[in-house]
């Protein structure tokens, strides 16, 4: 490819050697529309100057011939085409009008003669861009800007996009209105009344200008209308009412009039048009010498395609003259071969890089351009093969320039926001928080100034199933009564949907807000914890059943004393009797086991009951209270946690909404602070964002957090769709995160000591707590009752061996008491008359004796009937 200066020279040296005819014959149809000249002028002109400096056709004179119809006459022009056939005419030229280049290719198509213009026939160059491309150009900046909800007006046959093409590429609430110049004003009020402030022009230049004096009358030149044109013509508008306001207008164009030989041809095109012709308005445009239309612009490249593909035909091709009419309806045999050699141009004009495939235009380029306070400037381009490409990024989203004040809006929360009620604030003063240093160091960062307010309804937003409205910030944002929505504003689906949300500046999750525990109270017999009961039972009964077996087994008698083998063992005491046999052996080998098993169990598990804090919690998770219907559970009314609920598909939260949904409205609270005050109250759970829950936790020591978090999600500020100030704050909390300044006004508001409780931790501490009474009381308890009871054994055991043995010394009447000798035989007994309770006496006297003596004393009795006998010496 070369530019428009070496292209001709090179043509030059090389037209000697071919076989062109020294008159060439040209037709143009043109409009006869008033103002409708300067493609006509860009047509002579370029007529001209090929027949001037011979670069491209040294030996060759083109002749041209112009018709002018009433586009809409489609007899006329078919009658107007002929007549340019019948003067033998090697080629058509006819505008971007499609209503007219219809007309013109049927019959150029019928008799082989190229039609360069607008068309996508079979004998049909179309110098114009590619419909296909063009439409992805525009979807790829409808994409750039993220419209999701936006307007098209159109004209019935005219506009440059393909709509069913466009509404098939996007996503979106999409408003189409068909409009003529008497329309644009009501449809400009409609869109205005429902806030949709991106609107796509697709209209016919020549109302250009009244749609524009609409736009004003309609007050819709402010900063946030962004009006996005598919004309190539956006530099020859009067956009002067305009610059000031700081509306967004976007368009793309084809010629680039910052082009060095680009302005040398709108040069001479204006002194050509100066002295050629005497009517002023033929020019208004082109004598500036800084514009030029498309249409005008393409039909001087039109020219000099075709002049391109006359000189690279072949010597051996003769291009003959045609000599045809439109009543034979001939083919001309030439007219093949002329447009295959049109159809391979490869050049650079007014309208940028030129090339063909199957007579469409597939190469070329488009300046995406944009105006900016003073002037239009180019922000961008997009081409078929590399796409869109935005070079100024800024021009879209940096907005700070404008020192724009932006209307915010906002929701009491405390720590995130909130309000000075004395009389000496006003205006942004009167909040504060969290959420409000945030708002006012992304203002500083961003460029932009803000007057903050509250929400009227005092309400986040949700959507309500049965209307479909929604409420709140949301509700808001959608009508473009606000420019952001600061707070704790969840960033969900459904919101997502109908606005714009920001990067999170914070992450966090649903969790469950609860009353502290209260400590489990402390029993006599805490000392029995650390086993189950039914434990206690089987070790019971294992002991009794070891003794047994190793009674049976050993087959000892009852005094052997197995049952205090048994005890003792599991006691951990010595006894005197062990078991001899390999059997009895055996058994006590294993019960020794068990106890040992049961003894270590028993007193690691004892030192944890005994030591550690235990609390009486009635629910750890959300599965436990969703199980219950003691404690009840609700939400923040209209928030994004009962938009969760509502919408969830996991079972359990399903079951925790129909609880919710059937005990309304007192499942549900206005405030956070209504539902900490129930939480207080006890035997509720309030179910909110873990970071307010944080904040709750540490400055009332009542309440703590139950389980883990239910979802994960994060915190964002919220636009309307399409916002351009979304990506700009998005990078600044970006940058804001990077260096830590959220982090430390996360710790300025959550962590500061002067408003945080101290909590008594619950965690292990290195040195054990002292036991007190009431831990081990019940072991004092035991001790005490087994005194008691061994005490009534031993009663009772005395006075089984006072009634049951008698204690009378033998004696026989007729003993020989030198002998000292008394055999068995011989003994009687005589039973004493003694008292029980002077027994027990003399036995506790022994008892206390017991210490100093080591022979137990005789019983000092006396009988009337009898003595005790003496010992013979």
């Amino acid at each position: 490819m070369y530019s428009i200066a070496s292209g001709l020279l090179l043509l030059q040296l090389i037209s000697f050697a071919l076989g062109v005819p020294p008159l060439v014959r040209v037709g143009a149809i043109f409009s006869n529309q008033n103002g409708k000249h300067n493609s006509e002028l860009a047509f002579r002109y370029a007529i001209h100057k090929l027949n001037l400096d011979k670069s491209l056709l040294p030996e060759t004179t083109v002749e041209y011939y112009i018709e002018y119809v009433n586009r809409f006459d489609s007899f006329e022009t078919v009658q107007k085409v002929c007549k340019l056939v019948h003067v033998g005419v090697q080629a058509v030229f006819s505008p971007t009008d499609a209503a007219l280049a219809t007309h013109i290719n049927s019959i150029c198509d019928a008799l082989d003669i190229p039609s360069i213009g607008r068309s996508a026939h079979d004998f049909s160059i179309n110098v114009y861009p590619s419909q296909q491309y063009v439409n992805q150009a525009f979807i790829d900046v409808i994409h750039y800007l993220n419209w999701t909800r936006f307007g098209i007006l159109h004209e019935k046959n005219f506009g440059i996009i393909n709509l069913h093409q466009l509404s098939r590429s996007l996503q979106g609430e999409v408003h189409m209105r068909q409009v003529s110049q008497g329309s644009y004003l009501s449809v400009l009020n409609e869109f205005k009344s429902k806030e949709i402030h991106n609107i796509i022009i697709d209209t016919n230049s020549d109302g250009i200008s009244i749609l524009l004096k609409n736009i004003l009358q309609q007050q819709m030149n402010e900063y946030k209308y962004h009006y996005l044109f598919t004309s190539f013509d956006l530099e020859t508008y009067d956009l002067e009412d305009f610059k000031y306001n700081f509306v967004n207008i976007t368009s793309f164009r084809l010629v680039d009039i910052g082009d060095v030989s680009v302005k040398q041809i709108l040069k001479d095109i204006g002194s050509y048009s100066h002295h050629m012709f005497q009517n002023p308005y033929v020019n208004r445009h082109l004598r500036k010498s800084v514009s030029i239309e498309s249409e005008p612009a393409l039909m001087f490249d039109s020219v000099y395609v075709f002049a391109i593909g006359l000189q690279t035909l072949d010597q051996s091709n003769t291009l003959n003259l045609p000599n045809l009419t439109c009543d034979e309806e001939i083919p001309w045999n030439g007219g093949l071969s002329l447009i295959n050699y049109v159809n391979a141009v490869e050049w650079k004009g007014l309208t940028g890089p030129i090339q063909f495939k199957e007579g469409q235009r597939v190469q070329f380029k488009l300046d995406l351009i944009k105006l900016k306070q003073h002037s239009i400037v180019k922000v961008g381009e997009w081409t078929p093969h590399g796409h869109l490409n935005i070079t100024e990024p800024s021009m879209f989203f940096d907005s700070g320039s404008m020192n724009v004040t932006l209307v915010v809006i906002t929701i009491l929360e405390t720590p995130y926001v909130m309000m000075h009620y004395e009389k000496n604030f006003t205006g942004n003063e009167r909040f504060y928080g969290f959420c409000v240093d945030i708002l006012e160091t992304i203002s500083h960062e961003v460029g932009f100034d803000y007057i903050l307010d509250l929400v009227p309804d005092r309400k986040y937003g949700a959507k309500d199933p049965a209307t479909g409205e929604w409420n709140g910030m949301v509700a808001q944002l959608m009508k473009y009564k606000a420019d952001l929505a600061v707070g704790s504003m969840t960033i969900t689906y459904a919101r997502e949907s109908v606005i714009d949300f920001t990067k999170p500046f914070m992450n966090l999750g649903i969790s469950i807000l609860f009353q502290v525990p209260t400590s489990e109270p402390t029993r006599l017999f805490s000392f029995m914890n650390p086993l189950a009961i039914e434990i206690w039972i089987y070790v019971l009964n294992a002991y009794f059943l070891v003794s047994i077996c190793i009674y049976i087994v050993g087959k000892l008698s009852p005094i052997e004393w197995s049952f205090w083998f048994t005890i003792g063992t599991l006691m951990q005491q010595s006894t005197d009797i062990y078991p001899r046999a390999i059997s009895t052996r055996i058994i006590s080998s294993i019960w020794g086991f068990f106890s040992l098993i049961i003894v270590a169990s028993y007193t690691a598990n004892l030192a944890a009951f005994l030591t550690t804090e235990r609390m009486i919690n009635p629910i750890e998770n959300a599965e436990d209270l969703a199980s219950q219907t003691e404690i009840s559970y609700g939400t923040l009314d209209s928030g994004s946690t009962m938009t969760f609920f509502r919408d969830s598909m996991i079972e359990t939260y399903k079951k925790m909404w129909r609880s919710m949904d059937n005990k309304k409205p007192t499942a549900f609270t206005t405030t956070y602070e209504d539902g900490i005050k129930r939480v207080n109250q006890g035997n509720y759970a309030f179910l909110m964002e873990s970071t307010m829950l944080d904040y709750i936790v540490q400055r009332d020591c009542n309440l703590t957090q139950i389980g883990g978090l239910l979802d994960t999600k994060g915190y964002g500020i919220a636009t309307p769709k399409g916002s351009p100030w979304r990506d700009k704050i998005s990078l600044a909390i970006l940058e804001l995160q990077e260096k830590g300044d959220i982090q430390m006004l996360y710790d300025k508001w959550w962590k500061n000591t002067d408003e945080t409780c101290t909590r008594r931790s619950t965690s292990k501490q290195s040195k054990a707590n002292a036991l007190g009474l009431e831990s081990i009381g019940g072991v004092f308890v035991v001790l005490i009752a087994g005194i008691f009871v061994a005490a009534v054994v031993a009663f009772f055991e005395f006075w089984f061996n006072f009634r049951c043995h008698d204690k009378a010394r033998p004696i026989h009447p007729g003993v020989n008491h030198d002998q000292g000798v008394i055999l068995e035989s011989e003994w009687t007994y005589t039973p004493l008359n003694r008292c029980f309770w002077i027994e027990i006496f003399e036995e506790l006297r022994f008892a206390s004796w017991c210490m100093n003596k080591q022979k137990r004393p005789e019983l000092n009795r006396v009988c009337s009937e009898c003595k005790i006998p003496q010992k013979p010496i």
